[in-house]
Formats: structure tokens, sequence, C-alpha cells
């Protein structure tokens, strides 16, 4: 039997939660009032970032098998905020506390601020059905 070589990496996993949570940024952006979408909007970031943070790890084990200690902590740094940020979205949606969201919301945006997104995506409207699978989840 031959070795079985994953083509779907880690590093391509956080690509694409990544362009999501920009777009699910874009559009939270664009809401006036708080109502069903903006929830939706609010858990699907939460859970990209919660998806973003778990990838982490996977990345760096292959650098830490060869030894190179130093660039899997600085990785790791540079991706720390997203488990943070990902439990405050979490707590802040579930108890609806919109100003909180906004900031937290804002703080994401500038960590994802180089994230480009293709001018014709293909990404639709992953977020519908978030807020049921966030308040399951808990």
């Amino acid at each position: 039997m031959g070795r079985v070589i994953n083509l779907q990496g880690a590093g391509k996993d956080r690509k694409h939660l990544t362009r999501e949570v920009v777009l699910a940024l874009q559009e939270l952006i664009r809401q006036i009032e708080p109502n069903a979408q903006t929830r939706d909007l609010v858990a699907f970031i939460s859970i990209n970032l919660e998806a973003i943070s778990q990838t982490i790890d996977l990345s760096v084990a292959a650098w830490e098998k060869r030894g190179y200690w130093v660039k899997a902590d600085r990785f790791r740094l540079e991706w720390a905020w997203s488990e943070k940020l990902a439990r405050v979205l979490k707590e802040d949606v579930l108890a609806e506390n919109w100003p909180g969201v906004a900031v937290t919301a804002a703080q994401v945006g500038e960590k994802l601020s180089q994230v480009r997104l293709p001018e014709h995506h293909k990404l639709g409207t992953p977020w519908v059905g978030s807020w049921e699978k966030l308040k399951n989840k808990t």
C-alpha cells in the first residue's frame, strides 16, 4: 500500500476560514440593527475563529518534529488572538452584548486586514444556521 498524501492541509483550511471570516465581517458591517442574520454572522465568525485556532497545532507539528521550536512558537504567538477573540465573541453574542460584539469584530477585522477576497468568490452565505450551531455547542 502506498502512502497517503493529504493535499488539503491546515494552511489551506486556515486560508479558507479566514476568507469566510472576512466575508462575514463585511456583511456584519452592513447590518443596521441586530437581527437573526446578525446573530448568525457573529456566531459564524466565532465558530470559524475557533476552527482557525485548531489549525495552528497541525501547522507547527512538522516544524517541531524537525526542531524548529522558535519558528513554531512565533507562529503560535502570531495566531494566539484567534482563540481568545472566538471566546469573547461567543460570550458577547450569547449575552446579546452588541457593543462588545462591535469592538471584538473590529479587532478581528484589524487582525485580518491583509486578507483579500477574490472579486468573484464562490463562498456564498456560509453563516446561515450558525446561531443554532453555536447555541447547541454550549
